[in-house]
């Protein structure tokens, strides 16, 4: 599924498609794209559709945020962009957030591309001319490990 956003505004379309596709059970979403391309922004948007009250800001220092909504419970925001080594995701406990059962947002996922062997949510945000953005939404129902 492709959807292009020209105004901020129809991120709320990509976020309420990724919404149905979390009721049918997917719980992890990976998002790709340029520096600068979109994904927290978009991360922002899933979360206050969800109904999180804190503010959303990038991880990419922290590494992981939690936020907490009220329909979907605990929501995992990771950026593993700072990350050079799959023993990093061993230090921060990457497996065990993938399989807590919660939502996670992954940006930047490659590094943890060996773990994502449940159903998942790729989405590629890509920027076109005159600064529109095309949402590229792939699921993935297993992945052989």
């Amino acid at each position: 599924m492709n959807i292009q956003v020209e105004r901020m505004e129809q991120l709320q379309d990509v976020a309420e498609a990724i919404s149905v596709l979390l009721d049918k059970g997917y719980k992890i979403l990976l998002l790709t794209g340029d520096l600068g391309a979109g994904k927290t922004t978009f991360v922002k948007q899933l979360c206050e559709t969800w109904g999180v009250m804190e503010p959303v800001s990038s991880p990419t220092y922290a590494l992981v945020q939690e936020y907490e909504s009220p329909g979907r419970g605990i929501l995992y925001h990771m950026d593993l962009y700072r990350l050079e080594k799959i023993q990093d995701l061993e230090q921060i406990g990457f497996e065990e957030y993938l399989s807590s059962g919660n939502i996670c947002m992954i940006e930047w996922p490659d590094l943890g591309s060996s773990y994502y062997t449940m159903p998942c949510i790729w989405i590629e945000i890509s920027t076109l001319q005159d600064n529109i953005r095309n949402f590229k939404i792939t699921t993935y129902d297993a992945v052989d490990a």
